[in-house]
């Protein structure tokens, strides 16, 4: 391998998830790629790729540190040793940076330490995302690791959508606000779409919508955003699998005067216990379908609900934006739930957007317009990519 085209290794840690892949930022080619999902639930499933080969294993993973070595053994299983690999860095999707770490970092002691000490903030995913640091560097200890955080995108928001209405010296002393998160996956989306529209990123206003497990929404104005969903931590904002989103903040007093609940109670709950698996008993959007097929009456009702909260940030972002040349939906329910796409933007003609029917239904790992030819916001549906920026962030720091 050339040192014209050198190789990232990429660990992306999410709540439940774990995805990864060996490439090469310039050219964007894969060498080997993988996907653990349901991690800490009695069945993970892991799909490792790699040579042509498609490894598919059901098994328990309790946690992110078994996913991590069980993903280590599928490259060594397929001839891969990461050790004899030309590496220029192992690149570290990390959640939340607080108010110091935005930028991609290399990885020393003291961001370790940092991303520790923020850890409460982001605890579904900053503690993964630390265990991710950690087996990089015992396996490939000469090798620069570099964090490219999620929340490094929302960095400028403007105050009037950053700072919480608290007071003011209470948030500039403890560095309250509003960080937004998926900003790897926004930043990449938002560009990309751009690009295959052949439009101009720093002329155009957006509106992303990112929608998995965790998800979150973007307003761009002119190539800057200007608004998003999540704030200073990953539960405020949509419903998602676990979580709730917005909530009337009065609601936890009365958990805790009233219920009884411990405030370790109420984290659990808001984080582990809300969304649609509150709703209905599941968290997986393929599994709240089947329901909802079956004549679930609670399915229904979450689903209704997850519906109900994106038109209305929908809504809000339109009216911010005044002007709305695209709208994309990505991640995984993004990119594969139809329904979704199509009852989020319903009956919204009157503002410029109409999906088709037929282009809607396609199924693709392509960006793809799904609205119509007179829609005067264009729709579309573009698969994130948040290895790949994170692998050419990370390159672009460690050869800079």
């Amino acid at each position: 391998m050339s040192a014209e085209t050198p190789l990232v290794l990429v660990l992306n840690a999410g709540s439940s998830s774990l995805k990864y892949q060996l490439l090469e930022p310039d050219s964007a080619r894969v060498t080997a790629e993988g996907l653990v999902e349901r991690i800490g639930e009695p069945v993970s499933v892991i799909n490792h790729e790699q040579g042509g080969a498609e490894t598919v294993e059901e098994l328990h993973l309790p946690d992110h540190r078994a996913a991590i070595a069980k993903a280590m053994e599928l490259f060594a299983a397929h001839g891969t040793d990461l050790t004899r690999t030309p590496l220029c860095a192992v690149g570290h999707r990390v959640v939340h940076g607080g108010r110091s770490l935005y930028a991609p970092t290399l990885i020393d002691q003291h961001v370790i330490d940092e991303i520790e000490r923020i850890a409460p903030l982001a605890p579904l995913h900053n503690p993964p995302n630390l265990v991710g640091i950690e087996a990089a560097q015992a396996l490939l200890p000469n090798v620069p690791g570099v964090a490219v955080f999620d929340t490094g995108f929302f960095h400028g928001l403007p105050d009037v959508s950053a700072r919480y209405a608290i007071d003011r010296k209470l948030s500039d002393d403890y560095a309250l606000r509003r960080y937004g998160f998926h900003g790897t996956s926004h930043d990449y989306v938002s560009h990309r779409a751009a690009e295959f529209l052949g439009r101009d990123y720093d002329a155009t206003n957006q509106i992303v919508a990112h929608l998995g497990n965790g998800a979150s929404m973007s307003a761009i104005a002119a190539g800057r955003p200007v608004d998003t969903s999540m704030g200073l931590t990953p539960l405020e904002g949509l419903v998602m699998g676990t979580r709730g989103g917005d909530i009337d903040p009065g609601l936890l007093f009365h958990l805790k005067r009233v219920v009884g609940m411990s405030v370790d109670d109420i984290d659990h709950l808001l984080n582990k216990r809300s969304g649609l698996k509150g709703l209905c008993g599941e968290n997986d959007f393929r599994t709240v379908t089947e329901m909802i097929a079956a004549g679930d009456a609670a399915a229904q009702e979450a689903y209704d609900i997850y519906i109900h909260r994106l038109r209305g940030y929908f809504g809000a972002y339109l009216v911010e934006l005044e002007q709305t040349d695209i709208i994309t939906f990505t991640a995984g329910v993004g990119e594969n739930a139809a329904s979704v796409r199509a009852d989020s933007l319903a009956r919204m003609s009157r503002f410029g957007i109409e999906i088709d029917e037929q282009r809607n239904a396609v199924r693709s790992r392509e960006p793809r317009v799904i609205s119509t030819d007179a829609s005067r916001t264009t729709v579309l549906v573009v698969p994130t990519n948040e290895e790949l920026e994170i692998a050419r962030q990370a390159k672009a720091l460690v050869t800079s």
